[in-house]
């Protein structure tokens, strides 16, 4: 989906729906149970999708790849809600390093 369909705030609505669903009743939320659940769930599940995400990847399906990336979006976003980070963190931290190199950021880091 392209264009007018699609936007750039769609990560932070969902966002916001996944907050919206702290403290909910886990029987009628998957994402309630993820929150009940602990951040170790979580995190396990982040991995997974990320897994599925490098296969199909991996295996050139396009399509498939898309929806494991929203899959993989999605848990994430539910991690960064359960450690308490807001999308906006992580947009700064991105523009942060922008027009940095890569090796030089990543050479920053071991520094630090």
């Amino acid at each position: 989906m392209t264009g007018k369909n699609a936007d750039a705030d769609a990560l932070q609505r969902l966002y916001d729906i996944i907050e919206a669903c702290k403290g909910k009743n886990p029987e009628g939320s998957y994402t309630a149970r993820l929150f009940a659940d602990g951040l170790s769930q979580t995190a396990q599940k982040l991995g997974e999708e990320a897994v599925e995400t490098v296969i199909a990847g991996a295996s050139g399906d396009a399509a498939a790849t898309v929806r494991e990336s929203a899959d993989l979006l999605y848990h994430l976003l539910v991690l960064w809600a359960q450690l308490g980070i807001a999308p906006d963190e992580v947009w700064v931290e991105l523009a942060r390093r922008e027009g940095t190199s890569g090796l030089a950021e990543k050479a920053a880091r071991k520094q630090s």
